[in-house]
């Protein structure tokens, strides 16, 4: 009965160097999200707010106003093209 005493001492080890491992990964995870969360605080708190971009509606009231007729026909054309083929 003396093999048992080798086997339960390699399993010993085994279990223990199996929790050094994953108490490393735990850690260094638990550091990396805390560091990531403390850079992007830090830069929230440091950058310029974005500027408000305005739309531009000019180019479609244009397009409406003039109403050329060529465009409007290829459009409904291509539009009932389109609606035929489903």
């Amino acid at each position: 009965m003396q093999t048992a005493e080798p086997t339960t001492n390699l399993m010993m080890e085994g279990f223990n160097l199996m929790l050094m491992g994953m108490g490393f990964v735990f850690a260094f995870l638990t550091l990396l999200v805390i560091a990531t969360t403390l850079m992007s605080k830090i830069i929230l708190r440091f950058s310029k707010p974005e500027p408000q971009v305005v739309p531009n509606n000019k180019g479609a009231a244009r397009l409406v106003k003039g109403q050329n007729s060529d465009i409007i026909a290829a459009i409904s054309a291509a539009i009932h093209l389109h609606r035929q083929r489903k």
